[in-house]
């Protein structure tokens, strides 16, 4: 990628950015990057192996996803690793940062965002059930709800809809209705005016989401932000050459196949490597 460096503003460098999902959610914060920056360089990694993320415990992710990270970068080289997936940050970030000696940036729930924004001062956060339980969730509440009620819900099979559709795979609309229907029938979910997506696979069904939900709502995601906060950190950054190979979506334990490959040039990665599950 070319961006200006703050301290020689004539200096044009290429960064690399390591993108890390379960699998496909990634691809929202993807098309978020590439929105900002449009000539930017990455690299794409879904753990398709130990998917979903969402109904792992805390120890197991703990224990995979340090030394984990710290392979890829050594493999891959990257300049800045973005970790888009909510549950893995909100579980071990900090221990993949204490690995790996490049910049790790996170995704946070855009709680605070769609506190300021309700009107009810009821908001919902839709994640993974290993997201929503976490108690770096409730700290977000309590520091940014603004005194907004708040409904956790939690789904895995969001997780699984969402790669079925960037599979090519048609899904059933009414399928997403019945996962977050309970959200909406808990008490005061007749109240929501902004829905928190806390999973960064979820805005890859926003059209469905739209269509599920029982009254019209908000919804937000952190992807414009992770956009803007991984610009921010490239602009410290300088690197002599650019990555000499194409930007590739690596799939770990995954199957790569014609509908899968095309699925991810679409967002920018014109060579898909199924690699052996690790």
């Amino acid at each position: 990628m070319l961006v200006k460096n703050k301290l020689n503003s004539a200096l044009l460098v290429f960064m690399h950015v390591l993108v890390f999902d379960s699998g496909v959610g990634g691809l929202s914060v993807v098309a978020e990057l590439r929105a900002l920056m449009p000539d930017i360089y990455m690299s794409y990694v879904a753990d398709d192996a130990f998917r979903p993320y969402g109904n792992k415990t805390e120890a197991q992710l703990k224990g995979r996803l340090p030394g984990l990270l710290q392979t890829l970068v050594l493999a891959v080289k990257p300049d800045v690793v973005v970790i888009a997936c909510n549950t893995a940050s909100t579980t071990a970030l900090s221990e993949i940062r204490g690995v790996v000696q490049i910049p790790v940036i996170g995704v946070v729930p855009a709680i605070k965002p769609a506190a300021q924004m309700s009107k009810s001062k009821t908001i919902a956060v839709l994640g993974t059930p290993g997201t929503v339980k976490r108690k770096y969730v409730d700290e977000l509440i309590s520091d940014f709800g603004n005194n907004c009620r708040v409904i956790l819900h939690g789904s895995t099979g969001l997780v699984e809809l969402a790669e079925q559709k960037l599979s090519g795979l048609d899904i059933d609309r009414y399928e997403v209705a019945a996962e977050i229907s309970p959200m909406f029938e808990a008490t005061d979910g007749n109240d929501i005016d902004v829905v928190v997506l806390a999973c960064t696979h979820f805005p890859l069904l926003l059209h469905e989401l739209k269509f599920a939900a029982p009254h019209s709502v908000n919804w937000v995601d952190s992807g414009s932000a992770i956009a803007r906060r991984t610009q921010s950190v490239l602009e410290d950054l300088t690197l002599d050459a650019p990555p000499n190979h194409p930007q590739t979506a690596l799939l770990i334990g995954g199957h790569n196949n014609i509908d899968r490959a095309k699925m991810f040039k679409g967002f920018g990665f014109v060579k898909t490597v199924a690699l052996p599950a690790f």
